[in-house]
């Protein structure tokens, strides 16, 4: 945002210098530093829009926890999930199925683009449950529920719809877990570069 900030104010100085090169009838400098202008307040608008679409991510450099999750069965193929995030939110969810399933998506941007402050991010996505049986899954009820929050602008499904942002992102991917959810437990939900991992916490 602080990059976005300053080529925005230097299109703006820019842009009264084109406007002081049109009052002392120099038109070709004055439309060249309007055209400049222009074109610096497109890139900052660019800029300001992916650190907005961005706020629901958050950098990883490292295997970090993501989140807590609390099992607790509530009948045969039923459980409730309780999911607390760093930060403090908590939510709670009815499930179906055997398992639970935890899915994120995770952004990795070129080596120029981390020059700009964009860094290897991640975003959880989804939390659902899961069937152990093909069939079951197949017919029984299903369950899903978002974590993550729809952006103003969505990097992830622009990157999947437009091969030309491949020189900006690196890589962009999904990544799942799931674990049993048969008996009451307490769960890590943990994120690295190279995907999600869950890890049971003693009672």
């Amino acid at each position: 945002m602080g990059l976005a900030l300053a080529l925005g104010a230097l299109a703006l100085w820019v842009l009264g210098r084109g406007l002081l090169a049109l009052r002392e009838r120099r038109a070709l400098a004055g439309a060249f530093r309007g055209l400049s202008a222009a074109l610096l307040l497109c890139a900052a608008g660019l800029l300001a829009s992916l650190s907005f679409s961005l706020q629901g991510y958050r950098a990883l450099s490292r295997e970090v926890v993501v989140a807590v999750i609390e099992v607790r069965p509530t009948g045969p193929q039923r459980f409730l999930a309780r999911v607390e995030e760093p930060g403090g939110r908590s939510r709670e969810f009815e499930l179906a199925g055997d398992q639970l399933y935890v899915d994120a998506r995770i952004l990795k941007w070129k080596t120029w683009a981390n020059l700009l402050g964009l860094h290897t991010a991640y975003e959880l996505d989804r939390i659902g449950g899961r069937y152990a049986d093909i069939g079951a899954e197949r017919s029984r009820p299903r369950s899903v529920h978002a974590l993550g929050e729809s952006p103003l602008l969505d990097v992830f499904a622009l990157r999947r719809a437009y091969a030309w942002l491949a020189p900006l992102l690196d890589a962009e991917y999904g990544s799942a877990t799931f674990i049993a959810s048969d008996a009451p437990a307490h769960y890590e939900v943990r994120v690295s570069t190279t995907g999600l991992l869950v890890r049971e916490r003693p009672l």
